[in-house]
């Protein structure tokens, strides 16, 4: 796998920054999304932030991907905005990731790489957008898709090569990677070891004046703060919902269009062989030959594979040709002329070389087109039925386009129509806990999200084939703050807990440093008089804070970084208060020679050892080929996103 942004991933902003970028990559798989932004060529500082090589980086793809980024982390985060994205460095990060994809194409092809049409229009044909209602690739599907995304067919083959050039050249730099046995030794020492310490709690609430705000303080305060209560974009769609039983009279296959169906696909029906196959790839010929010589001693591929840090492949029941085509035409040949179990290889292959073993060898017999008369029949009534839908599918798209209103489509077609409360990007409904869009709306939320204003609507499938959705957003309510009487009583309260944080942190250094002298924390607190929690003692094993997942304390997971006999301060969130934090001793964990947990740690440091190469190679890359920023065009495009001049 692919981890160029693994250190970037730890921040909430760096998965959306990710998200946003590996729309390119996701393209290749199938499983992107790029979100519009509307161009500015024109912008001052020139139409590039950044050449790479022979390559460029215009401002408006930075533009558009940033716009993408912020979409994606509205997901789960419905208060994030433009400008916050910016200022946590976010446009910086995407900018980086850019220069790298480039730069790796830029490496490839001055390297002889080539991306042919062939695979890029493959690749193209996997994205479901751009399938139609019978699941293969349709034209005016891929045009709907660029047209709602707003990129071009030159932009998305663009992103198509990069991602896959990068898969190609970083991936073999993972290939075979060992970890040492004394880091892994180390490693498990952490992951095992025990600490204990003490965790005290200051309440902001019981340090907070007793004396309300004034209203200037308010009006001061809210001023100074109008995005921490942002509420966020909430949208009501309106909506009807109908099943493919809404065609009618689709004709049924005849005997001539099932014998002409049988004929075009003579080859399916015939008698046919498909071998069942495992692999292994190897980054070297000694390699792989020193693989094939362990195996004639007896041991199992897997065994083999597993010894040395790596990982077998099924590649499934595979014919003849397909074999061919997903390897060479050598490898199919040795494979069909080997028996069952048997190993074959070493050959070479596009990543390295491959060893395989045929587990299986699967004969079908042919049928006749009495045999197969039913399944064709099926099938035409299938195709029958979708390209009716196709058609259907047309007109109320046609009948959009000619300026149709959602109302009047919906009565055409004697549907009832339904309305949302006003929901969230992730489909919550706006102040209701819990709370969540009607389930068959799911798959348009992010559409509705995406438009740019009301009474706009639009057809979209709900299950392929069978449900549909007409909808459109009934009303649109930007982000923004609310009225200050709406929340008047809240800003009085936050300001009164951030009194009381200031005067809890206070005391808290003076607590701080009582214990750092060796005074007791809970002799400390007590010390205080007030009504404060009691000291929670900590004795606990590396593995159980794990075990909790995302949902580890602040103060616990600061008590794990620490260093033994230190004592530190941690503010609670949203100015609630104080933790002090006192590790007593850190105990590190024994792991026996021959714990089945090394092998899986062995691997998981391997993984990260390889990944570590991937990156030296990206920055090698990135060295070689030459990178050239424009900060007079970054700077314009990062005032733009902000409203700044």
């Amino acid at each position: 796998m692919l981890q160029f942004f693994r250190n970037f991933f730890a921040s909430r902003i760096g998965i959306g920054v990710t998200l946003g970028l590996v729309g390119l990559i996701a393209l290749a798989f199938a499983a992107g999304d790029i979100a519009g932004g509307g161009s500015f060529g024109g912008v001052a500082g020139g139409d590039r932030v950044a050449s790479v090589g022979k390559l460029r980086i215009s401002t408006s793809e930075l533009e558009r991907a940033a716009s993408n980024s912020v979409e994606e982390l509205r997901q789960e985060q419905p208060r994030m905005t433009i400008k916050t994205f910016v200022d946590q460095g976010g446009l910086e990060q995407l900018l980086n990731n850019l220069i790298d994809l480039s730069a790796v194409r830029a490496f490839g092809e001055s390297h002889g790489v080539h991306i042919g049409d062939r695979l890029v229009d493959s690749e193209i044909a996997k994205i479901p957008a751009a399938q139609g209602v019978d699941g293969k690739f349709s034209e005016t599907a891929y045009r709907a898709f660029l047209a709602q995304r707003r990129v071009t067919d030159d932009e998305v083959r663009r992103q198509i090569i990069e991602s896959m050039m990068a898969r190609q050249l970083l991936a073999p730099a993972q290939l075979g990677v060992a970890a040492p046995r004394e880091a892994v030794n180390r490693y498990a020492g952490i992951l095992t070891e025990k600490r204990v310490g003490a965790i005290a709690t200051l309440p902001s609430e019981l340090f907070a004046p007793k004396t309300a705000p004034t209203d200037a303080e308010i009006v001061a305060w809210y001023g100074a703060r109008k995005a921490d209560y942002l509420l966020p974009e909430r949208r009501v769609i309106r909506y009807a919902t109908f099943t493919d039983a809404a065609v009618k009279n689709v004709p049924a296959p005849t005997d001539a269009e099932i014998a002409a169906l049988y004929d075009k696909n003579k080859a399916l029906y015939a008698p046919s062989e498909s071998r069942k196959v495992t692999q292994l790839v190897l980054p070297t010929e000694p390699a792989a030959k020193a693989i094939v010589t362990e195996l004639a001693t007896g041991k199992s591929l897997e065994a083999v594979a597993s010894a040395k840090g790596l990982a077998t492949a099924d590649l499934g029941a595979l014919t003849r040709q397909a074999l061919s085509s997903q390897t060479s035409q050598a490898i199919a040949d040795a494979v069909y002329g080997a028996d069952k179990g048997k190993i074959v290889g070493p050959f070479k292959a596009p990543l390295g070389w491959t060893v395989l073993r045929v587990d299986g060898i699967e004969n079908k017999p042919g049928r006749s087109l009495d045999q197969a008369r039913g399944e064709l029949s099926q099938q035409l009534a299938l195709v029958k039925r979708r390209t009716a839908l196709t058609d259907f599918s047309a007109r109320i798209e046609d009948e959009f386009d000619k300026g149709a209103s959602l109302s009047d489509v919906a009565k055409e077609l004697g549907l009832t129509m339904s309305e949302t409360p006003a929901l969230l990007a992730d489909g919550s409904v706006f102040g209701q806990q819990g709370a969540k869009a009607p389930a068959e709306l799911a798959r348009v939320i992010p559409a509705a999200f995406s438009m740019e204003g009301e009474k706009q609507p639009q057809l979209a499938e709900i299950e392929p084939g069978k449900t549909f959705v007409v909808f459109d957003v009934g009303t649109l309510s930007p982000a923004a703050p609310p009225p200050l009487a709406e929340i008047k009583q809240v800003i009085s309260t936050d300001i009164q807990l951030s009194k009381g944080a200031a005067a809890a942190k206070a005391v808290a250094q003076k607590i701080e440093e009582q214990v750092r002298k060796g005074g007791d924390l809970a002799t400390a607190i007590a010390g205080l008089g007030l009504s404060l929690p009691p000291v929670q003692k900590v004795d606990m094993a590396r593995q159980q804070l794990q075990a909790m997942g995302q949902q580890v304390p602040p103060p616990l997971s600061l008590l794990f970084q620490m260093a033994k006999g230190k004592v530190k301060l941690i503010g609670a969130p949203r100015a609630r208060g104080w933790f002090i934090v006192q590790l007593k001793d850190a105990i590190p964990g024994e792991v026996a020679a021959n714990d089945p947990r090394l092998g899986e740690l062995a691997r998981s440091v391997a993984q990260l050892q390889g990944s570590e190469y991937s990156e030296e190679l990206r920055s090698a890359m990135r060295n070689e080929v030459g990178v050239k920023r424009n900060e007079n065009a970054i700077k314009a495009v990062r005032n733009r996103l902000v409203g700044g001049n």
